[in-house]
């Protein structure tokens, strides 16, 4: 007999946020409603950046508290890396969240992990995100697993739609019809 876990017992994530050194956004994505609009969105990123910015998380990473919520962070050169979680969720299971996309960025970035590189490819960035959480549930932790299937996702057009992301899901359709209008 299977057993189906609720959403419940789940890890779940709220945002993952990469913002630069003046705490404006590079990647975002939220899973949750608890920010319904931008402007909240651009609130909770700033004051997130305001109390975090004075610490010293590049080594290992930190968490914090902030309106009820758990927040893992780690800064490498000019990016800020924060994963939220609500406050009843586990630290060591954000902290996992975070340094494996901190992880899979750092291989699909070839250890050049600042602003400039991170705007170059934030294609991957996104695609990293997607392959981590998916509507607030965590999907993958392991950074090797994520870089793999963000660099093959790069490559193969030719996945099946069921295994590509929306945005590839779109590009592939989007080419199938160009062709199809070209004949």
């Amino acid at each position: 007999m299977a057993t189906f876990l609720s959403r419940e017992a789940c890890p779940t994530v709220k945002n993952i946020l990469v913002l630069d050194s003046e705490g404006k956004r590079v990647a975002v994505k939220y899973y949750s409603d608890d920010w319904p609009t931008n402007a909240a969105k651009l609130a909770f990123e700033k004051s997130i950046f305001t109390k975090t910015q004075k610490t010293n998380a590049r080594t290992e990473a930190e968490i914090t508290m902030l309106e009820n919520n758990i927040i893992v962070y780690k800064f490498v050169q000019d990016l800020h890396f924060f994963v939220t979680g609500g406050d009843d969720e586990n630290e060591l299971i954000l902290a996992t969240v975070l340094q494996g996309f901190f992880d899979a960025i750092t291989l699909l970035l070839r250890n050049n992990v600042d602003l400039r590189e991170a705007l170059e490819n934030l294609d991957l960035i996104l695609l990293c995100l997607d392959e981590i959480v998916d509507g607030g549930i965590v999907l993958e932790t392991d950074g090797n697993v994520i870089a793999g299937k963000v660099a093959s996702h790069n490559m193969d057009d030719g996945a099946p739609l069921s295994e590509q992301t929306i945005s590839q899901a779109l590009a592939t359709a989007r080419e199938h019809l160009t062709r199809s209008l070209l004949r």
